[in-house]
């Protein structure tokens, strides 16, 4: 296998979607996983239609076993070559705290961040061995400050953003490039019933496009003496970021306050 590989976890929709279209337009060979079989199969034909090669299957991110059985299949297909694992899929429940079910709270922990622990785990036996693979990890604009209506979500990509910084340094070794991307609210069907005071404030002006551009930027971008880990997507995220850096704590929490209306 001389092509280069992609493996998408939520691939059926979305900015998974979106990822997996932009790969196979660049020649990639997609392995694209989700819970929607139906999503994938329509997926699968599209990029087939335009000459591209996808391998799909049905995967809970949350079960390690699946993991390991789905990347064997698609390793199959791609010669045991893994060259970036992108770890999409995730969920979210918006919403006051108190009145958020505990379902609800359970299932983010254990989409967001248990299932992106699984695929790095399951991702690194082909990774490791494939030269200049990367490992992404969606993150968010969440996790620059804890954010009211999303604190479970965020917190679910504040703990994304340790993991992916600490496998930054631990897998250099293995030649592995980690990365996270930061996107702030993009317009898909995750986003569709959020009403929070932060979506009131800076409204939803990202596309699962716009995300799938910068993942494919921050891949493809040359390696450097000094790497960059984070990927911030589009010019509110950009600047929320920089603030971040060189504002004080407290007034941190007051953009966050007036942002957010509490």
């Amino acid at each position: 296998m001389t092509k280069r590989t992609v493996v998408i976890t939520g691939a059926a929709a979305g900015i998974g979607r979106a990822t997996a279209l932009r790969f196979a337009r660049d020649g990639y060979v997609v392995g694209g996983f989700d819970i929607d079989a139906t999503g994938l199969a329509v997926l699968a034909d599209e990029i087939r239609a335009n000459g591209g090669q996808a391998h799909t299957g049905v995967l809970d991110v949350t079960d390690a076993d699946q993991w390991r059985a789905r990347l064997a299949d698609f390793a199959e297909v791609a010669g045991g070559r893994l060259d970036v694992l992108v770890n999409n899929a995730g969920v979210l429940s918006s919403g006051p705290f108190e009145q958020t079910p505990i379902g609800a709270h359970r299932a983010m922990v254990d989409v967001n961040v248990a299932g992106v622990v699984n695929g790095c785990a399951a991702g690194f036996e082909y990774l490791a061995p494939t030269p200049g693979s990367v490992l992404v990890n969606l993150c968010s604009a969440s996790a620059i400050y804890g954010q009211p209506e999303l604190a479970t979500y965020g917190a679910t990509k504040f703990a994304i953003r340790g993991l992916t910084e600490a496998l930054e340094l631990e897998w250099r070794r293995h030649d592995i490039r980690v990365l996270a991307i930061w996107p702030l609210f993009v317009r898909t069907a995750m986003t569709d019933d959020m009403d929070t005071g932060s979506v009131g404030s800076l409204g939803i002006r990202l596309t699962a496009d716009d995300v799938a551009e910068t993942i494919a930027r921050a891949v493809t971008r040359r390696p450097r003496l000094l790497p960059k880990v984070h990927y911030p997507v589009g010019r509110q995220t950009r600047a929320m970021m920089l603030g971040s850096r060189f504002s004080p704590g407290w007034l941190a929490r007051e953009i966050n306050r007036r942002i957010s209306h509490t």
